[in-house]
């Protein structure tokens, strides 16, 4: 069995207990401190250095990989003024996609895809204030390398915004994050389909019931995302202004396609299953019918041959079987089994049992299911 890696407080604990997974990553804190015209990029060891930058700069984006260290998740706490219970949430990687406001954050709860077989993600907590976002993560390696170059160079309006504008472009860089992994899942879908088609083999089944676990757990993943990005639509802080709600219209359109990819491939797949089975019960059905078949022509020749096997003395009587004392008796005999199977061969065929229907004469109407006749 799988180790499931949910780990929560004992039962009872005081709320805001933190307890992080033992197995996690030591966390590596980075910095992106930044306005319009200037950048301050760098790893920072002691977080002594935050208050600097916080007071010096417009926005301040701090990211952190890894949470196995609870001191400096307390410390960060307690600089940046959150909640107890919010920063449990981020240790415990359970949570649903989410939205919390505070008195001057909102707390951000999101599920970033990784392109792992099977399908791979991870808990990605967020804490939006006025100018400054800041970001946890279970591990490095992440989808915001097209944001941190877009800070780097100053592209687009991304340093001209606020800080409210940059948890919309990761936000919105997690959720097109899935867009590569279910294109790979409808590639599969199609290869398995067309693999079913072709020959249904029992190695489909474990295929078809993973792919089937993967976008179960996928949907689940989404359908509270969208959730997420509507309460921030819907959310009238001042830490999320007026203007980014318009952005925050196009992430929700694209968890919706999303969602509406999902739910079709889910779809598709519980088809492949009934697909598969129908398939295999044909096949069963056309063995069961080439065996029957067989039996049937054998059994009036079975017949034959045992009663042309009895051992009754031609000599005690006339009627105990004459044609034994016939030059021709034996060919006889096999010219009546050969008669016999192939009667019942033109006869099946006649009936349709195997082999083409016949095509029914052009004065008779056809019947339900008779191919089209020739004109």
């Amino acid at each position: 069995m799988r180790e499931r890696r949910k780990r929560r407080p004992p039962p009872g604990s005081p709320p805001g207990t933190l307890a992080p997974d033992p197995s996690a990553h030591r966390p590596v804190i980075r910095v992106f401190a930044y306005g319009p015209d200037e950048i301050e990029e760098r790893e920072i060891a002691e977080l002594d250095e935050l208050k600097g930058l916080l007071k010096a700069w417009p926005v301040t984006w701090l990211n952190v990989d890894g949470l196995g260290d609870l001191d400096v998740i307390r410390q960060l706490g307690e600089i940046f003024g959150l909640h107890g219970l919010a920063l449990e949430d981020v240790v415990n990687l359970h949570q649903r996609p989410k939205a919390e406001g505070y008195d001057d954050h909102i707390f951000i709860v999101t599920k970033m895809a990784a392109m792992d077989a099977p399908y791979g993600r991870e808990q990605v907590s967020m804490f939006l204030g006025q100018t400054y976002l800041l970001t946890f993560q279970e591990r490095p390696g992440d989808s915001f390398d097209l944001v941190r170059e877009r800070l780097r160079k100053g592209r687009g309006r991304i340093r001209q915004a606020n800080a409210d504008y940059l948890a919309y472009a990761l936000l919105d860089a997690v959720i097109d994050g899935y867009f590569p992994i279910l294109e790979r899942y409808g590639d599969l879908v199609e290869d398995l389909e067309d693999a079913v088609l072709r020959s249904p083999e029992p190695d489909l089944v474990p295929r078809l019931h993973a792919l089937r676990r993967d976008l179960s757990n996928l949907r689940r993943d989404i359908w509270p995302q969208r959730d997420m990005i509507n309460a921030l639509i819907r959310d009238t802080s001042p830490v999320m202004v007026e203007p980014t709600h318009v952005y925050l219209r196009d992430c929700y359109d694209h968890t919706v396609q999303l969602l509406d990819l999902t739910e079709t491939y889910r779809e598709v797949t519980a088809g492949l299953f009934e697909l598969y089975l129908s398939n295999v019960s044909t096949k069963m059905n056309e063995v069961m019918k080439f065996l029957t078949v067989v039996a049937t022509i054998f059994i009036p020749l079975g017949f034959i041959a045992g009663l042309y096997g009895m051992n009754f003395d031609p000599g005690a009587s006339p009627w105990n079987m004459p044609e034994l004392r016939w030059p021709w008796g034996y060919p006889f005999a096999l010219g009546l089994m050969a008669a016999v199977g192939l009667g019942l061969v033109f006869f099946f065929r006649y009936r349709g049992w195997i082999g083409n229907p016949p095509t029914p004469p052009k004065d008779r109407p056809a019947r339900p299911g008779e191919p089209p006749r020739p004109d």
